[in-house]
């Protein structure tokens, strides 16, 4: 995991700067674009995860993931080719077309993966283990940013594009060497829409997991800002290695906090620490959109912005790294081994939603409000998801240990 998602984030810099060099011409354009990447894996991603979610829990969950990580490496290949071309239309293309098809094997490889917890983990060691899981992930995503962009300044895409497609053909080789049960699948005879509608009804029929993820959903799909960095990176007039730096700063905060979470006891009243966390990454949000007002207001111009900026998004990482872990040791907890494929694919289905359809909504809300205005609004709004959701799903306010539905 540690090695694909390494991979996965320099990928995503990576094209993220691409597309931006390829647009930048015109900001409200490069702002769609930028928009559209997410928008690019998200279709194929939520289009097939349930689908995915019925194979993982049907056939070998570690032949899917290794299969679908066979195709991410071919694909990576690939991203050698538009810097060799001249026309920036058949370069955004195939850009636009690589994302578009790791998003379908991303759907399977996150389903299966996920259910390959079951087969490693005894039912025990979960909660633990999530902790862990989301310490490496956020390792990762710490420093994939910032290999992206310090690679980007010394030797452009191209070596970005090299030390990706080696990591990624590294989890492939390292997956294909887990040793998984292969006893957890399950064994009833029923037909893909019936087995799609019992892992939807399993979702509805647990409050407190579904209140969790939704908040989670409209949350990070109107107040994230991850699309956006390239437009402040030039704003702020840092580069490709202060855009890798930005990119890398909410994943430093995450890593530290899921650091501390692993030693810590767990959450007593985690309800009050999801709603928290999310009070905390709606406030960064806001503050992150204000960073260049601020810090011109003030009078000590972009260096004191670029820091404010860095801080803003580190905290909000940190927050988020909360929410994350409660998430997850729900979902793990909660549901049946034989089950997980497929609500895992539905839980997918949100967090694709907030996060590649989120990177949409701020192209477009870009285009409309400006830069500035939009992650601001989309500060304020995660407050109001709050609010609706605490009414929705009153029960989740009241969760105290997370782990409550852990049975061996």
């Amino acid at each position: 995991m540690l090695l694909g998602v390494l991979a996965i984030q320099i990928q995503t810099v990576a094209v993220a700067w691409q597309v931006y060099q390829l647009t930048k011409a015109d900001d409200a354009t490069a702002a769609l674009a930028l928009g559209g990447v997410g928008l690019a894996e998200v279709i194929p991603f939520v289009g097939s995860v349930l689908f995915a979610g019925h194979i993982a829990d049907k056939n070998n969950r570690h032949v899917i993931a290794c299969s679908a990580l066979a195709s991410m490496t071919v694909l990576g290949l690939i991203l050698f080719i538009p810097s060799h071309l001249e026309t920036v239309w058949l370069q955004l293309t195939i850009l636009y077309g690589v994302v578009t098809l790791g998003g379908l094997a991303r759907s399977f490889l996150s389903t299966s993966r996920q259910a390959m917890i079951a087969e490693i983990l005894q039912r025990s060691q979960i909660p633990v283990g999530i902790r862990w899981r989301n310490t490496l992930f956020e390792l990762a995503s710490v420093i994939g940013p910032g290999m992206a962009g310090f690679m980007l300044w010394i030797g452009g895409d191209q070596l970005c594009y090299s030390v990706m497609s080696l990591l990624m053909l590294g989890a492939f080789l390292s997956t294909l060497a887990v040793r998984t049960t292969h006893k957890l699948q399950s064994q009833s005879d029923e037909s893909i829409w019936q087995s799609l509608r019992a892992g939807i009804n399993f979702m509805r029929s647990q409050r407190v997991m579904l209140g969790a993820f939704t908040l989670d959903l409209f949350a990070v799909l109107l107040g994230g800002a991850v699309a956006l960095l390239p437009l402040f990176a030039e704003m702020l007039q840092v580069g490709a290695l202060g855009f890798g730096l930005l990119r890398a700063a909410s994943s430093c905060g995450a890593v530290i906090m899921s650091i501390y979470l692993i030693f810590r006891p767990p959450f007593r009243h985690a309800g009050y620490a999801l709603y928290g966390s999310f009070a905390v990454f709606g406030l960064c949000m806001i503050g992150f959109g204000l960073s260049i007002p601020l810090s011109t207001w003030l009078g000590y111009g972009l260096q004191l912005a670029f820091v404010l900026s860095f801080i803003f998004l580190f905290i909000s990482g940190a927050a988020d790294a909360v929410n994350v872990i409660i998430r997850q040791t729900i979902l793990q907890t909660r549901v049946p081994p034989s089950m997980m494929g497929r609500v895992s694919a539905v839980t997918a289905v949100f967090i694709g939603c907030s996060n590649e359809l989120g990177m949409a909504e701020s192209g477009i809300a870009a285009r409309l409000l400006g830069t500035v205005n939009s992650v601001v609004i989309g500060g304020l709004a995660v407050f109001g998801v709050m609010g609706v959701t605490a009414i929705q799903f009153p029960e989740l306010a009241k969760l105290r240990h997370v782990d409550e539905g852990l049975s061996e």
